[in-house]
């Protein structure tokens, strides 16, 4: 079983982020022709919006906190979400026995917003 990282920029890019809406447009492809490649071997992936890790960790916390206020505002969930949350979608593809290349979106709503 094999679970690939994407990222909602794949579906919903916006100006300044060609590049990484590229890659991340490029695993959502990997994932689905490698289901079909390493069939009966389970590939899916995790697209994941914007959530709290130590990625922004070189910016300013008073900084890093009002991008996660900004953004989060603009969400359904009317917040960004944290790292368990996005795990708990990797342990549902990882424990599920029946599905394969499909690609999970766990955004807080930003596709839709």
């Amino acid at each position: 079983m094999i679970t690939l990282t994407t990222g909602a920029l794949a579906r919903k890019p916006t100006k300044g982020t060609a590049v990484i809406s590229g890659m991340v447009s490029a695993v959502d492809g990997l994932t689905r022709a490698l289901a079909f490649e390493l069939a009966p071997m389970r590939v899916n992936a995790v697209c994941a919006g914007t959530v709290r890790t130590n990625l922004l960790g070189n910016i300013p916390e008073e900084d890093r906190e009002a991008f996660y206020s900004q953004v989060g505002s603009k969400l359904l969930t009317g917040r960004v979400g944290n790292a368990d949350e996005i795990a708990e979608t990797y342990l549902y593809l990882m424990h599920g026995s029946f599905s394969t290349g499909q690609i999970i979106v766990v955004d807080g709503g930003s596709l839709l917003v």
